[in-house]
């Protein structure tokens, strides 16, 4: 499916992509007097614009499956796959001021790392190992109790469709740790969108919301292991993103 059409309707994006992404981070240092609450609601129609965009120039749709099951007055942490950029795009247009827990590097991105810092996210370094993870737990604890959702990816990294990998525990320690709800979240945005590709796929990417558990009485490894069996089993489920 690489025809220069695709090079051609991906270029188009790529443009749109680089000019909303200046234009939100040259404004960055006033999102910063905003507050994050407030940044993160002026940095959102940029999530909005570019998956609209995707759709237009290159025909990716999605279909939220559970959407319901967020609910908005019991905040809880997402944890989610992690496939592609485009559902670090989709999760923020699903939620209140949310807190990303990322590594530390994607701040330092010339403007989409400056508008970033403006919504407060968990940066860590990953080397740091042991201390990376009580940053997570202390931090993300704190950002739940002022009123933030928590998204992370449990893989830590992009994982191509069709391919697994062990979860780490820094999420289920928070979830832990803190004893807020735990949401879980699959898709297949990779078939669209994969890891490290300039062309994206026409097609349509499914997204489902699993119902929050409580984490109470559970370890981090049986919290760990219910997230993966249930995101896994719901992609297994999930008709292909790409018609062939």
């Amino acid at each position: 499916m690489n025809t220069p059409l695709l090079y051609i309707r991906a270029t188009l994006y790529w443009i749109g992509l680089l000019t909303s992404t200046v234009f939100y981070g040259l404004f960055s240092p006033l999102l910063l007097m905003l507050g994050p609450k407030l940044s993160y609601r002026t940095v959102l129609p940029w999530t909005h614009f570019n998956i609209w965009w995707l759709k237009v120039t290159c025909g990716v749709n999605y279909n939220i499956i559970g959407k319901e099951n967020i609910d908005l007055n019991n905040r809880g942490i997402i944890l989610a796959n992690h496939q592609s950029t485009w559902e670090t795009m989709l999760i923020p247009t699903l939620l209140p001021t949310t807190s990303w827990v990322l590594k530390k590097e994607l701040t330092w991105i010339p403007f989409f790392g400056w508008a970033l810092i403006t919504t407060k996210p968990i940066a860590i370094d990953r080397k740091s190992g042991a201390s990376a993870v009580e940053q997570v737990k202390k931090r993300g604890k704190e950002r739940l109790d002022e009123g933030n959702w928590i998204c992370m990816f449990p893989e830590g990294t992009r994982v191509l469709p069709g391919q697994k990998k062990a979860y780490r525990m820094g999420a289920a320690l928070l979830a832990e740790y803190s004893g807020y709800p735990v949401y879980p979240l699959a898709h297949n945005a990779g078939e669209c969108w994969p890891r490290h590709s300039y062309i994206k796929l026409p097609g349509t990417i499914t997204v489902s919301i699993g119902k929050p558990f409580s984490v109470e009485g559970l370890t981090a490894e049986q919290i760990n292991d219910m997230v993966r069996n249930w995101i896994e089993a719901e992609i297994e489920k999930m008709p292909p993103a790409v018609k062939k």
